[in-house]
């Protein structure tokens, strides 16, 4: 870890913080004054509480980061620096001088080894891959395989989404089948691991949603679905702490996506009088990852044995008045590779 990468001014905007997160790996960022003196800390669960409270991605980060860190000094003791990290489940921790100036940093992974994982919150509800349909984006990979086996290294994307769940204390898996799913049930018969799944089998292809009125009745009051070829690096204790504080029937796992136009844009009035010209403007929205918390009742606003996409069962718990929530996360936390060019462009960071 280059822990110099964590080092930011306060006057950076809390988009200038989430980009430096992408490109530090990092959740946690350090806010320093003169000569790298200490002044704070800033993580991706104070970003997403001021998004949550309608902050602006334009807004200066001296306002919302924590002015009170916890740090340890030169010459710490490391046992000293284990109790801390995990008493206070921190991924990083700054190292200062008696003067508070920043001279390193401590991971969870320096101090406990790359094996034993930091997770900052148990998560004990069942999760439903949704793996049932033809992957038509990965033509003509899927005309053989069907999407979830696609390899990834030594694994199917399948078995890594469902690795990620398992460090998180998930043991139950609910897998819905439907193209070439003799396959998948095929390659998990022969593989080992250390987590159970079940089928969910769907005559015909019922959508994004349909399949989920197949579940059995014992699934349980909450559980997560996850599309079978995207990959959320998220704390999913939080995740479902958040559905249930709110109050939600169902979440949605939103990611902060930045894109920057490559060309003048044009705006224009009536008669194609020029208005204004913005020069490579930057975009700033927030996608559906396909990570949904649901709660068990949302079940009965699917219909049985139809075609229903999620899309189609957000909008009929919005006609209900519902509570639908939203849970933001930052754009490297998000990978798809449902199609071939983000399959290239994220091969060599997934293969474990």
């Amino acid at each position: 870890m280059n822990w110099k990468k964590l080092l930011v001014k306060d006057e950076l905007s809390v988009k200038d913080i989430l980009k430096r997160m992408d490109a530090g790996g990092e959740k946690i960022l350090f806010i320093v004054g003169e000569h790298d003196r200490l002044k704070g800390v800033i993580t991706d669960g104070d970003i997403r509480r001021h998004f949550l409270s309608h902050g602006s991605l334009d807004e200066q980060v001296g306002k919302i980061y924590n002015p009170e860190p916890l740090y340890v000094f030169k010459g710490y003791d490391r046992q000293d620096v284990k109790q801390l990290m995990a008493n206070e489940k921190i991924e990083v921790v700054p190292v200062v001088d008696q003067d508070k100036h920043v001279i390193g940093a401590l991971s969870w992974t320096d101090i406990f080894g790359k094996e034993n994982i930091m997770l900052a919150g148990t998560v004990n509800v069942p999760v439903v891959i949704m793996a049932g349909g033809k992957g038509k984006r990965l033509d003509p990979f899927t005309k053989i395989l069907p999407k979830p086996l696609i390899p990834v290294g030594e694994k199917p994307i399948i078995e890594i989404i469902m690795d990620e769940f398992n460090q998180y204390g998930v043991e139950d898996f609910y897998v819905t089948l439907n193209y070439k799913g003799e396959m998948i049930k095929i390659y998990f018969a022969n593989a080992e691991k250390e987590y159970n799944v079940r089928y969910v089998r769907e005559e015909e292809f019922l959508g994004t949603a349909g399949s989920l009125k197949l579940l059995p009745e014992n699934i349980g009051d909450t559980f997560i679905v996850s599309n079978c070829d995207i990959i959320v690096n998220i704390d999913y204790g939080d995740l479902i702490k958040f559905h249930k504080d709110n109050g939600n029937c169902l979440t949605i796992v939103g990611s902060i996506q930045h894109h920057r136009i490559p060309y003048g844009v044009i705006d224009f009035e009536k008669e194609g009088k020029l208005k204004k010209i913005e020069e490579k403007p930057e975009l700033d929205f927030t996608v559906n990852t396909g990570v949904y918390v649901l709660s068990k009742k949302v079940v009965d606003a699917i219909p049985e044995n139809k075609h229903f996409d999620m899309t189609d069962l957000i909008q009929a718990l919005m006609d209900d008045k519902e509570n639908i929530g939203v849970y933001p996360v930052s754009q490297k936390s998000y990978i798809d590779i449902g199609q071939w060019e983000e399959y290239k462009k994220h091969i060599e960071n997934l293969v474990i």
